[in-house]
């Protein structure tokens, strides 16, 4: 097959969706040898703007791929050729008020649309399944559930080169970790205060290290970190391997996010040995299994409470990080590649 995956996720600092595309399609070259595989985006033009509607068509068009794969929602608005679309979660759709309000007027006018006339949709979690299936109308045999995976650069980091990464960055030894964008469904207000409350009513005295890049609709988070400056740091956007410094030698790994569509964090923590405390909705359980302790997300005191737990009990911060550390090994790219490529197959025959 010569199939053809949207490439303009890798245009920019590669977050959940871009480490998708590279991961997918690094791992499809290596499972299917014999198939072709390209990375196609749009060049700077006046065509940018209509790169779905016309640019991307044409192109299609001119060419002679077997299908298009649109790794971030979008596919082409027509094309003679089929097409598979992720959908990575429905947060647009769902939750609504934490997003800019012009994506989600998009999202509403454009997800059914792509989603109907995809010739199979990929989702990470049976979760996400459940919500496209339900709220967007779709039968469920249109819809195939293919888990993400780490890295495989995320492994237990030692030695030196984590001491003097934790100095350059101002992270002592005592340290609990949150890595993923800053914005609202990440619940990192609520992490604050579980934090303030931790160090208010108990003898513990950790810091909180906050790693990711800014999103959006967070402006007054940077007032309520400035009034806990002394214990808490943000240390913005981190390559890999700095990552895998900190999962490694944190006390723990706090996720609290108030919706996912897989929960891919989680998981880069177990990979490097970090105990994790997540929260107790469905997309993350069904990731994580018994392997992280769960939380409920909108309770500070439930949230504050694990951390205090975790912090104080050396035993139970062994028991989840061997649990982790045995539970991550289920995923894999080479995994999500050879079921990715069966939809491929299934869906190349598609003609409407």
């Amino acid at each position: 097959m010569n199939i053809a995956l949207d490439g303009m996720p890798l245009a920019s600092e590669l977050t959940g969706v871009g480490h998708y595309t590279f991961e997918l399609a690094r791992s499809l070259a290596v499972v299917a040898p014999t198939d072709s595989f390209a990375l196609i985006s749009p060049e700077p033009g006046l065509l940018n703007r209509r790169w779905w509607s016309i640019g991307l068509p044409l192109y299609l068009a001119r060419s002679s791929f077997d299908l298009f794969h649109g790794t971030n929602y979008e596919i082409p608005f027509w094309s003679r050729c089929p097409s598979v679309v992720t959908i990575h979660d429905l947060s647009l759709l769902l939750h609504p008020e934490v997003h800019r309000q012009n994506l989600v007027r998009r999202a509403r006018w454009r997800l059914p649309r792509m989603a109907k006339s995809a010739a199979r949709i990929i989702t990470p979690s049976e979760s996400v399944k459940r919500e496209v299936c339900e709220t967007l109308r779709i039968n469920s045999d249109k819809v195939v559930v293919t888990p993400e995976a780490p890295r495989s650069t995320f492994k237990r980091r030692e030695g030196a080169a984590v001491v003097e990464l934790r100095q350059r960055l101002g992270i002592g030894e005592d340290f609990i970790l949150f890595v993923g964008t800053v914005e609202p469904r990440k619940n990192l207000h609520r992490l604050v205060e579980a934090f303030d409350q931790l160090l208010r009513t108990t003898s513990l005295s950790p810091q909180l290290v906050i790693a990711g890049g800014q999103g959006w609709l967070m402006d007054d988070f940077g007032s309520v970190i400035k009034q806990k400056k002394d214990r808490i740091c943000l240390t913005g956007y981190l390559q890999d391997e700095e990552l895998c410094a900190l999962y490694s030698s944190c006390k723990a790994f706090v996720y609290p996010s108030l919706y996912e569509g897989f929960g891919l964090p989680p998981l880069e923590a177990m990979a490097c040995g970090a105990p994790v405390i997540t929260s107790r909705i469905p997309s993350i359980m069904e990731t994580v299994g018994t392997a992280a302790r769960l939380v409920d997300p909108r309770d500070v005191n439930d949230l504050s409470r694990a951390i205090a737990e975790m912090l104080s009990d050396e035993q139970e911060r062994k028991h989840f990080s061997d649990a982790g550390a045995e539970h991550v090994k289920k995923f894999t790219w080479e995994q999500t590649a050879i079921k990715t490529l069966e939809v491929y197959k299934e869906a190349a025959d598609f003609r409407g």
